[in-house]
């Protein structure tokens, strides 16, 4: 195995209106190929909450978690992808991850947000505030081993492209729907394959 290869434990952060119980099969499945996974529930989980406070949740979880001097890798499910984006961005988590994978995360926001009303449904419409000044230093991100895994068959972010960001190695998946995209066989295959990834010493 390539020397720049290192498993570090896993923080699995859920979406809108989920739970930790989302990932019962991916963390089933990662635990058994070996790694340590954690999660968090979100609290409160409906999008009622500011993204930022969501993401203060998972920066105190992982400060009362992993030692400080312990890397760690991120999988950020739909709403958790951008809840864990400002954690790396705004929070410091860049000087302590190493891998980040959302999967079908709304980069570029989804109109399915304009559904409800709370201030973190509103931050993930198109063009918020919000998503305008994450996406302003995104290339940032490019400094990790950072992947985005989305379907074209994602009737919960619409449309399913704003999953894609120029920062990340970019895996489609033809999996239909959005919350089988934490159980189907191949986007797991697809996290431990980015999980598995040796760092870029170069980035």
């Amino acid at each position: 195995m390539n020397s720049n290869f290192s498993r570090n434990p896993v923080l699995l952060v859920h979406g809108m209106r989920d739970t930790t119980t989302i990932f019962n099969k991916m963390s089933s499945r990662l635990t058994q190929l070996g790694w340590s996974v954690h999660s968090l529930n979100l609290t409160p989980n409906d999008g009622s909450l500011g993204l930022e406070l969501l993401a203060k949740q998972v920066a105190d979880y992982i400060s009362e978690t992993f030692d400080p001097k312990q890397p760690l890798d991120i999988v950020g499910f739909s709403m958790g992808g951008i809840v864990s984006r400002y954690y790396l961005q705004r929070l410091g988590g860049m000087n302590r991850v190493q891998r980040f994978i959302a999967i079908s995360s709304p980069h570029n926001g989804t109109w399915m947000a304009y559904t409800f009303c709370g201030k973190g449904s509103v931050q993930m419409r198109p063009g918020s505030a919000f998503l305008e000044d994450l996406n302003r230093d995104a290339a940032l991100l490019a400094k990790l081993n950072f992947t985005s895994i989305w379907t074209p068959w994602d009737f919960i972010i619409v449309p399913a492209s704003s999953s894609q960001i120029s920062a990340a190695k970019d895996v489609r998946l033809s999996v239909f729907s959005h919350a089988m995209m934490v159980r189907d066989w191949r986007s797991l295959k697809a996290v431990n394959e980015a999980l598995s990834e040796p760092l870029n010493m170069d980035k």
